[in-house]
């Protein structure tokens, strides 16, 4: 199913500082549960989302390797933290840090993802956005999808490297 385009507002949204929004979904992406504060802060209705992929809220501006390293932690068993920033029915943004883990049958196979996500602090999005503005930079410059996420993931793991920590050290030192 192809995502509906949406064109941003550059108008921010902001999740209560003790909220949670909280997804569900099936292995492929499909969202099988939405909390209220994920449908009242993305201007969506439970009908509006439930069968529909988890990238309905993906903003433009997200670099394609954060989803790449997020799918990979994931789709192996890991666990996951990011910043991210979502896009809203209405073209409005919000930024959350999500922590995205697997759901597991009673025979240890991976059925779902889980992701709760709460309020970001300001000065780690102050971090995290010219960054992703770097890497989506370095993806511009690709024509080909695939040339571009290997681009920007080469960016990221370069500029980590550069820092001499791994990505989840980097995510928690913000």
């Amino acid at each position: 199913m192809a995502r509906p385009t949406i064109a941003p507002t550059g108008v921010e949204r902001f999740l209560p500082n003790n909220g949670m929004i909280v997804s569900k979904t099936d292995t492929r992406g499909t969202i099988t549960y939405a909390n209220r504060l994920f449908l009242d802060v993305a201007g969506y209705t439970n009908p509006d989302v439930i069968g529909k992929p988890h990238n309905i809220v993906r903003h433009p501006s997200m670099p394609r390797c954060v989803f790449k390293l997020l799918w990979d932690r994931i789709g192996s068993g890991q666990e996951i933290f990011a910043y991210v920033v979502n896009l809203a029915r209405n073209g409005d943004h919000y930024w959350v840090y999500a922590h995205v883990t697997p759901s597991y049958d009673e025979t240890g196979n991976i059925t779902g993802y889980h992701s709760s996500r709460r309020c970001p602090r300001r000065d780690a999005i102050a971090v995290i956005e010219p960054l992703y503005r770097q890497l989506l930079a370095k993806e511009a410059q690709h024509r080909s999808p695939k040339e571009a996420l290997a681009a920007s993931e080469a960016m990221l793991t370069g500029t980590l490297n550069d820092k001499g920590i791994d990505y989840d050290q980097f995510v928690f030192s913000l």
